[in-house]
């Protein structure tokens, strides 16, 4: 198991990263570089720093109003080791995991199919906002995603009723 992430920073309480208050981690290392993207900083895989699974939840724990974490970036499924790690701490709270990523579920799906930590943050993960931020689609009436091509995906029922199904707010 990873103990350690490589990330750019945290944001301790956000309503725009999910539903209800969330635990902000967002990660160091990006393959995507998204022409418009809001995080561009968070692109070098050598920046940010190396932080702990462990201090991630003891950050976490000290803030008992927490609907759960959103993991962002970056892009949190190139450390998909570290970032399940930190997920099963969450779920063993009892709170939910919303995964932002540049990949497509489609794309993740094959992904895990090579790699069980992408299957096993993909199991973890409530809800998924896919694919790549595209300046053209921006739109900023949508929630939680910055352009249209971006689907919020609820990831339970989706692995329950093996087809995809989109996120109900």
């Amino acid at each position: 198991m990873a103990e350690s992430i490589r990330i750019a920073g945290i944001m301790r309480e956000s309503i725009v990263d999910g539903p209800g208050i969330r635990f902000a981690v967002f990660c160091q290392g990006c393959p995507h570089d998204c022409p418009g993207c809001h995080n561009p900083e968070t692109h070098d895989f050598s920046g940010g720093n190396e932080v702990s699974v462990e201090r991630l939840l003891e950050e976490f724990d000290k803030n008992p109003i927490l609907a759960g974490a959103t993991f962002s970036g970056g892009e949190p499924m190139c450390q998909p080791e570290g970032f399940a790690a930190l997920a099963r701490g969450i779920k063993e709270r009892g709170k939910t995991i919303t995964i932002y990523s540049g990949y497509t579920l489609e794309q993740l799906l094959r992904m895990a199919a090579e790699d069980k930590n992408v299957e096993d943050l993909l199991r973890m993960c409530d809800l998924l906002i896919d694919g790549p931020f595209v300046k053209s689609k921006r739109d900023l009436t949508l929630r939680f995603r910055g352009s249209s091509n971006q689907r919020l995906i609820d990831m339970q029922k989706t692995w329950k009723e093996g087809r995809i199904v989109l996120w109900e707010d």
